[in-house]
């Protein structure tokens, strides 16, 4: 996710996403059209079941999800995202887009249903060093028994390159930092900086860091396994 012009996305981000989205109509998507690779790399190896997409934006790993026959819930706060999101599902079939349901929600405060997903997953969602343990905990909360949490943040390391990246050094995350955050709830598999190759903003290769937190809730409370190991 990237600033626009002067506006706060702290203090009003249902406009400050609306307005995103809407300037980019005569452009193009904001984001990519496809998945975050971690994603992709983590949740290949799972079976498919629910899935919650936390700040879904444009809809890229939802459809993914859906293509790979999850049952997606797509939430964001803008509802232009969640139009551009159903139409990015449409091209990719009635099946795989009935399987997703794109909900609207102020990410800040909404409570997800507890225990109600296989895979909980949010990707570069803005998040204050205040607000991340609320939202660590509701997510968190979320996730059903033997299920999956997979946040991917913006490293801090990043706040040192050329990339494209949120200016507020409070929107970025480590892993670990993150990690600590879920106290019991859930057993951490992995809490790293992961690097990977982007292309910068002047067509130049660079390596952006991002922080990947995988974390499993416990089939039964004296099953102490982790799941398959992690990629990252």
């Amino acid at each position: 996710m990237s600033g626009i012009g002067r506006q706060d996305p702290d203090a009003d981000p249902e406009g400050f996403w609306q307005a995103r989205y809407a300037e980019a109509t005569a452009t193009g998507r904001v984001w990519s059209e496809e998945p975050n690779p971690t994603l992709v790399a983590e949740a290949g190896a799972l079976p498919p079941g629910a899935a919650l997409d936390v700040g879904c934006g444009e809809g890229a790993d939802a459809v993914w999800l859906a293509a790979h026959g999850w049952r997606v819930t797509a939430a964001d706060v803008a509802p232009a995202a969640l139009e551009r999101g159903a139409a990015a599902a449409r091209p990719a079939g009635e099946e795989v887009a009935e399987r997703i349901e794109w909900v609207r929600h102020d990410l800040r405060t909404w409570e997800p249903p507890a225990e109600a997903f296989d895979l909980v997953t949010a990707h570069f969602v803005h998040v204050t060093h205040e607000e991340r343990p609320g939202m660590l905990e509701r997510w968190a909360s979320a996730v059903a028994p033997g299920g999956t949490l997979l946040v991917v943040a913006h490293s801090p390391l990043d706040l040192e390159t050329a990339l494209r990246r949120p200016p507020d050094p409070q929107l970025y995350a480590c892993a670990q930092e993150m990690a600590d955050l879920l106290g019991g709830a859930l057993d951490v598999v992995a809490a790293c900086d992961h690097p990977r190759a982007v292309t910068g903003p002047g067509g130049e290769e660079v390596v952006a860091h991002d922080a990947v937190l995988r974390a499993v809730r416990r089939s039964a409370p004296h099953d102490r396994g982790s799941g398959p190991s992690s990629t990252v």
